[in-house]
């Protein structure tokens, strides 16, 4: 019972904590503004689209990047044909894009495509104002380019990252669901940390980078999730990241359940073998007075949302056995949760339908819930697996 007690009050202070935490984030997130300059001259722009296996997306997203607001003498697109056994590379170069064709067996991945051009086109980069990223199966809204090179000519932006939404909300609950977390991850969180400390964290696609940092960088991370990777890089190099949410760009979420796991196994394996590594590291250079990590070990630390809506429940039935003192704590955590998922979707401009699908959090939830199970009980496979599309399933 004692043991049982203890365990209540240390999951419940985890809560409390956290939950203060995002309570921040939330009102800050209210007063955010963009940083970028509106009447600047659009920079030249090197849209870079690290590619494998795309042959049947790849030419959707050239034109869709080609029908941005933007001048077109002003963009130049290159796509990586990264270790293709299929038509990516020819359906690229018919659509006019600069092919840069990779074949490494050993250096699989993202990280290592990207760090492969970027190292093999140094020199050319700098002709550039500004490196763009975008992944072979998205597309930018037609505003994104103009929105990015906003920021990058703003003196006190090297880096900005855009606004990544689902493409498909509506073809079921769990696309649904991830559309009305992405309004809270990926734009209330990141506008809540750009407006309290002025910086915030990559999301792998809808990014720019003024040239001189990939000049002097590379692409050096090549984990799962390569784009947090890199933000502690860039934060040890003393470089903000900064979040723009004029510059949209939306992908496709995963449709079947199969394919939904092994995406979310891989994204959140990853996340937690990354948390591990780098939460002591963090926590250490923060001991030593370099808080600008702060909002980095924050941001590991809290763990995903359904996973701390799960334990405030299991938290509060069990407190409603074994101590009743800690239920009114537990409704405070439960309400600004609650405070922190609405904000997301108010400021966003949800439609009337996503915020019904919210009704649905409770099959969500479940399925989360074994997902996790899955990952304590069954290995995790380390080999990166490319996840079907929609059109593919058909």
């Amino acid at each position: 019972m004692i043991l049982a007690k203890i365990a209540i009050l240390a999951v419940t202070g985890y809560l409390l904590l956290a939950s203060c935490w995002l309570l921040l984030l939330s009102l800050a997130s209210w007063f955010y503004r963009p940083k970028l300059e509106r009447n600047a001259f659009p920079l030249r722009l090197l849209v870079i689209i690290p590619s494998h296996n795309e042959e049947q997306q790849i030419a959707a997203t050239i034109h869709n990047t080609r029908k941005c607001d933007y001048p077109q003498e002003l963009v130049d697109i290159a796509v990586i044909a990264d270790n293709c056994t299929d038509d990516t590379a020819k359906a690229a170069d018919n659509c006019e894009a600069r092919v840069h064709v990779r074949n490494d067996t050993r250096l699989r991945g993202k990280g290592a495509a990207l760090d492969w051009f970027l190292r093999k086109n140094r020199e050319k980069l700098e002709e550039y104002g500004g490196i763009v990223f975008i992944d072979a199966d998205s597309c930018p809204h037609r505003n994104m380019l103009r929105a990015l090179s906003q920021s990058l000519s703003h003196p006190g932006v090297d880096v900005v990252q855009g606004f990544y939404v689902v493409e498909n909300p509506y073809d079921n609950w769990r696309t649904a669901l991830n559309s009305a977390a992405f309004n809270v991850f990926n734009h209330l969180r990141m506008a809540g940390n750009d407006r309290l400390f002025g910086r915030t964290v990559l999301k792998g696609l809808g990014m720019a980078f003024s040239p001189e940092i990939l000049m002097k960088l590379g692409w050096p991370a090549n984990s799962e999730v390569e784009d947090v990777e890199f933000t502690i890089m860039l934060v040890e190099n003393s470089i903000n990241v900064r979040y723009n949410s004029e510059a949209i760009i939306t992908s496709e979420m995963a449709v079947s359940m199969k394919q939904a796991d092994s995406q979310r196994r891989r994204w959140e394996g990853g996340r937690f073998n990354l948390a591990a590594e780098m939460i002591p590291r963090l926590g250490k250079e923060i001991f030593h007075g370099k808080i600008r990590y702060l909002y980095l070990l924050a941001d590991l630390l809290i763990a995903p949302l359904s996973l701390l809506v799960l334990l405030t429940l299991i938290s509060f039935l069990t407190a409603w056995i074994l101590m009743p003192a800690a239920i009114p704590v537990l409704l405070i955590i439960m309400g600004t949760i609650a405070f922190y998922v609405i904000s997301g979707q108010l400021q966003r401009k949800a439609p009337a339908r996503l915020w019904l699908y919210l009704f649905t959090f409770p099959l969500f939830l479940i399925w989360k819930s074994a997902l996790y199970l899955s990952m304590l009980v069954l290995p995790r496979k380390r080999a990166w697996k490319r996840t079907l599309r929609k059109s593919e399933l058909n």
